[in-house]
């Protein structure tokens, strides 16, 4: 399945000085001529993922909550959720099934452990330019994967952890307007004394 990239996804993610897609965020593929993200918004978009990962794994445990949400198809039911560890389990899974041993070995030294990039050189036996070079292939494969998954990506993290879900507006939707805004005589007044 070809993912449907637009520019209005793509533009707020580029990187401004980027030579490839001038801060578009799409550039044409030589290959099938259609548009593609380029590399820095798949850099972009990493780095967003990485950063809640980060943000999720620091946070103490007993903020997290457990949330009820909506599950859709056709029996529409509600299920209990605790979607920090959702998705801590799922950045780490989709990682791991998608990188390579030795992309795998890097990413999980550096952006797992925490480790800098003179461990890392040191302890996988790199130069610094090969280390570097592995980061941005990582970031740029992580990235397409983490918007690309289906049936639920984990990137735009509005939509992983708000529970919307893009696609058609139900059909009880379909005739609602607007909520209507109530008309207030003057000002608002509150009670000034307990009436009995």
């Amino acid at each position: 399945m070809i993912f449907d990239w637009n520019r209005s996804e793509t533009i707020a993610l580029a990187k401004e000085g980027c030579v490839l897609c001038h801060g578009f965020g799409l550039r044409c593929s030589n290959r099938t001529g259609l548009d593609a993200p380029c590399n820095c918004v798949l850099r972009a978009i990493f780095r967003a993922c990485y950063a809640r990962f980060r943000y999720c794994a620091v946070s103490e445990r007993h903020m997290s909550q457990a949330r009820l949400e909506m599950v859709g198809g056709k029996e529409r039911r509600e299920i209990w959720g605790r979607k920090d560890e959702e998705f801590i389990a799922d950045f780490c899974l989709v990682s791991r099934r998608v990188l390579e041993e030795y992309e795998y070995k890097v990413f999980r030294f550096h952006y797992l452990l925490g480790a800098d990039w003179h461990v890392c050189c040191s302890r996988l036996n790199l130069d610094k330019g090969t280390f570097f070079h592995s980061i941005y292939r990582i970031e740029q494969k992580l990235g397409r994967v983490f918007r690309e998954l289906q049936p639920y990506p984990l990137f735009p993290l509005d939509e992983y952890f708000g529970g919307s879900v893009r696609g058609r507006v139900p059909a009880e939707y379909e005739n609602m307007v607007s909520m209507p805004i109530p008309v207030r005589n003057g000002a608002l007044r509150p009670p000034l004394r307990k009436v009995a």
